[in-house]
């Protein structure tokens, strides 16, 4: 029997049949899933030291679970000593079963480890249904070696649905467990 993830099982079970009943879907595929996690970390000395970019996609491979590539920079900009297709940043993105792998990883261990946590922030929606989480040290994540890291970075986590607005895709990511803050009490 083949491995299936717990969340990939919790939504087809549960979260389908709860966000058909609270919208009013028609159809049970009309219901917002979620399609992909792009993970972004912007490498910003990596102008002035190739090895930084090389350690950032060792990190992000092993926090992801798949390979990461390197980010390359579009044009000149002479301020930051920066020149075309130079190696800026290291992006992955994850889908189907890598994609809640992560997920379940990020809620269950990574989110809980953050200093003075009191959940995150409802207002990195697009208004298309995506939302956007940014962590600002790679150090929460239990795969990481705190003793082998050379520079503490931060990343964005964009999480992309196929809700058509951002009230459903708030109601989506609830589901699978983010810990967004109490909206009562934000004032």
């Amino acid at each position: 029997m083949e491995y299936v993830p717990r969340l990939k099982t919790k939504y087809r079970d549960e979260i389908r049949t709860a966000l058909k009943d609270k919208f009013q879907y028609k159809s049970i595929m009309q219901v917002p899933k979620l399609e992909k996690i792009a993970i972004n970390q912007g490498v910003g000395g990596a102008t002035t030291d190739k090895k930084l970019i090389e350690s950032t996609i060792v990190e992000l491979t092993t926090i992801t679970g798949q390979q990461a590539v390197s980010s390359k920079s579009k044009k000149d900009i002479s301020n930051f000593k920066l020149r075309k297709n130079m190696p800026i940043g290291v992006r992955v993105t994850l889908r189907d079963n890598t994609m809640y792998e992560f997920l379940d990883r990020l809620i269950a261990v990574a989110l809980p480890r953050i200093r003075d946590f009191k959940g995150i922030n409802d207002k990195g929606f697009d208004g298309r249904g995506n939302y956007t989480l940014g962590i600002t040290e790679q150090i929460i994540f239990p795969e990481i070696n705190i003793d082998k890291i050379n520079k503490i970075q931060g990343m964005d986590i964009t999480f992309v649905t196929s809700a058509a607005n951002d009230v459903e895709a708030l109601e989506l990511l609830k589901q699978f467990g983010l810990p967004f803050k109490n909206q009562n009490n934000n004032g």
